[in-house]
């Protein structure tokens, strides 16, 4: 799973699917810190990490469509590839 989605964040041009691939990276390393806390049911440091990265990826989705908000507003597309022209913006 955690395969899938980096090769759908460097092969992909669409800022939507990049966040959507991060998000399943994400979920990736939660799945197997939650395998972890199982085969060790007495320590719950696998459920806790899950849930602080559940906590940093429900800030990044927020804050990454923001991002990609504003983006479609000023440049009216939503590729990558376009992204390093706001460096020459006025």
């Amino acid at each position: 799973m955690f395969a899938i989605g980096a090769v759908g964040f460097l092969l992909r041009r669409n800022l939507l699917v990049l966040l959507m691939s991060i998000e399943l990276m994400l979920n990736a390393v939660n799945l197997t810190l939650v395998a972890f806390n199982r085969v060790h049911p007495h320590n719950h440091a696998g459920q806790i990490f899950a849930f602080f990265i559940i906590v940093v990826a429900a800030a990044e989705a927020a804050i990454g469509l923001a991002i990609v908000l504003s983006f479609f507003r000023v440049r009216k597309t939503v590729r990558s590839d376009d992204a390093d022209l706001l460096r020459n913006w006025p």
